[in-house]
């Protein structure tokens, strides 16, 4: 599983090219992350929002559910989930998601190149329980919807009209990772016996039409893997999941990450994040709570997942202590940033700005614990690039 790095730099013609991400070993294999010190070191106290961070790391909150974000009229949603960052010009967009059922639907804070905050609106509505998504390559954002016979929404971040893309099945959808090289799309599926998927569209760029396939695997927790078409994406009569013997079920797939190669999803159930080799074809644990030695586990109700142009993957839990953790290339695992005074909620939608040094995230029910309680906050510091 070890993601280490492999070359940060080549050399063209005598002059160095900087890669935009660490370059991880398809080739290595270790056993899952072990506890280990914070690569930013240990958490302070908390501070005015209740977060606890390592130093040089600062926190602010941006938006409040049921509250019109600062500078605009717009009010925030309900329930904040999954979310990404989307470049702006010098500037950013973080889009994010509402897990409300009926309602849902995703909106948008746009940012200039100082952080301020210079609009907010909708760019989804009407839809239901949308929990996670993906960001594509051509800037769009999937929304899914958690609920039986869910869809995908591809939505604009910028604010155009949302298309619904049933090719990409209708079944209890989580999360969602586009890989530009093999042209697909990873899709996780909140089921106790739920599968991984991948849509591979017609034609790159356009959800309109494609293959839905399913990994099929072993019961063990590694091994050799392949696909397998879906017969009837549509899920009615017989669900997507049950459609293809030998399709390997996964307990409750969250979030879904693809960099080099590789795709990173977590499963809540089991608490663990598992990983694709898509050169050779195999899939292990990256993490297992209930495998780190010495514990106790850092990481528990492991649920969104986004990676750093480091190479390290950030974890947010939805239980636990509500930390976002940590796993580095050479398969240590930490605590990054833990939120006090909210143990009724859930962390969701980690994501980054384009140059690394601010993540985004919300508390999905705040301090409250209702879905009208969710806090949006942004984190400004010295993260690894």
């Amino acid at each position: 599983m070890e993601r280490r790095t492999l070359l940060r730099t080549a050399v063209v013609g005598g002059g160095a090219v900087a890669f935009s991400g660490a370059l991880w070993s398809s080739a290595a294999h270790a056993a899952p992350a072990q506890n280990a010190p914070g690569p930013y070191g240990a958490l302070g106290a908390a501070d005015a929002n209740g977060i606890q961070l390592p130093a040089g790391f600062t926190s602010r909150v941006v938006a409040r559910s049921g509250q019109t974000v600062s500078g605009t009229s717009y009010t925030w949603h309900n329930a904040p989930d999954g979310g990404a960052v989307f470049a702006d010009g010098t500037g950013w967009i973080y889009v994010s998601n509402s897990e409300i059922n009926p309602g849902g639907g995703a909106s948008a804070i746009r940012f200039n190149s100082s952080a301020t905050i210079t609009g907010a609106y909708s760019v989804l509505s009407g839809t239901r329980q949308n929990c996670a998504g993906g960001k594509m390559p051509w800037n769009k954002w999937l929304s899914c919807e958690e609920v039986s016979l869910g869809f995908v929404y591809e939505t604009d971040p910028w604010g155009g009209a949302a298309v619904q893309r049933p090719a990409l099945g209708k079944f209890k959808h989580e999360a969602a990772a586009a890989d530009p090289v093999r042209q697909a799309i990873y899709l996780t599926e909140d089921e106790t016996n739920g599968c991984l998927y991948r849509f591979l569209p017609n034609s790159w760029g356009n959800l309109a039409s494609g293959t839905l396939q399913v990994l099929v695997a072993g019961t063990a927790t590694s091994g050799t893997f392949t696909w397998a078409n879906i017969p009837d994406p549509d899920g009615s009569p017989t669900a997507t999941r049950s459609q293809v013997p030998g399709a390997k079920k996964f307990n409750g797939g969250e979030g879904c990450h693809y960099a080099n190669d590789q795709v990173w999803f977590t499963t809540k159930g089991d608490n663990r994040v598992w990983q694709l080799n898509l050169l050779s074809g195999t899939y292990e644990l990256a993490y297992d709570d209930g495998l780190v030695n010495p514990g106790p586990a850092p990481l528990t109700g492991v649920d969104n997942v986004t990676g750093s142009t480091f190479g390290d993957l950030y974890v947010a839990e939805d239980g636990g202590n509500l930390e976002i953790c940590v796993i580095t290339p050479d398969d240590k695992v930490s605590v990054f940033l833990r939120v006090n005074g909210q143990s009724s909620s859930e962390l969701t939608g980690p994501a980054f700005t384009p140059a690394g040094n601010r993540m985004y995230f919300s508390s999905q029910r705040g301090t409250s614990g209702s879905s009208s309680g969710g806090i949006t906050y942004e984190i400004t510091g010295p993260f690894r690039t």
